[in-house]
């Protein structure tokens, strides 16, 4: 891809916590005309740290990171330093996190298997306003959108719930099965599993009765009529 006559190359810092593949990453976008990557991190806070200190165009964010995730991060980036954009890297196109990290600000989402052009593209793109999605996540994104028998919660859930987490808890306490849940919001049933842990250890409840009386509680959800 050529670079435009007089166009700054975009300022880029790369996150993942795998020391192989960051570096991998580094090292293909140094081959690219209209990137120049300026930091690498290893973790989410040091990537909110480094956006802080460079001040980049964009971060490409991987999403599973130890201490602070990708999600996390963007969410901080984006709220901490509006004017630094960011694109998530992950490896699935239906990786569990992919509609937290848009609602936390991520304007750009590839797989780790997309090629240069396809990164130079994204990184352009959210650097004009417009969303940077792989077509792969495009096609998942409407699949969701599409799909009504996921439940609507609330973006702001209490106690810090995040917003698959509340999902799940809403269809606990319509009655569902773990099994039931893994399919109704197409993840696996160690995912619904590690959500319901993580639900749990936030709310303060001990198991799936106390979970239901939560939901109510909170305005989640409604007790059956009659």
């Amino acid at each position: 891809m050529t670079e435009e006559a007089g166009e700054k190359p975009a300022r880029v810092v790369v996150a993942d916590d795998q020391t192989v593949v960051r570096e991998g990453i580094v090292m293909l976008l140094g081959l690219l005309t209209g990137i120049e990557v300026v930091g690498a991190a290893g973790d989410g806070d040091e990537a909110v740290r480094l956006v802080a200190e460079l001040a980049p165009d964009v971060v490409l964010m991987d999403l599973r990171m130890p201490r602070c995730d990708g999600v996390e991060a963007t969410r901080r980036i984006r709220s901490e330093h509006p004017a630094t954009q960011v694109v998530v890297l992950t490896t699935y196109a239906d990786d569990d996190s992919l509609f937290s990290a848009l609602k936390a600000g991520a304007r750009g989402y590839l797989t780790k298997d997309a090629g240069g052009d396809e990164i130079v593209r994204a990184v352009r793109s959210v650097l004009s306003g417009e969303a940077g999605l792989a077509p792969s996540v495009q096609r998942r994104l409407l699949e969701r959108l599409s799909e009504p028998d996921v439940p609507r919660v609330p973006e702001q859930a209490p106690d810090g719930l995040t917003v698959r987490e509340t999902e799940v808890l809403v269809l606990i306490a319509e009655g569902l099965t773990n099994q039931e849940i893994a399919r109704r919001l197409h993840v696996s049933t160690a995912t619904v599993k590690t959500h319901i842990n993580n639900l749990f250890a936030k709310t303060g409840v001990k198991d799936r009765a106390q979970a239901v009386r939560y939901a109510y509680a909170k305005g989640l959800a409604h007790p059956p009529a009659g």
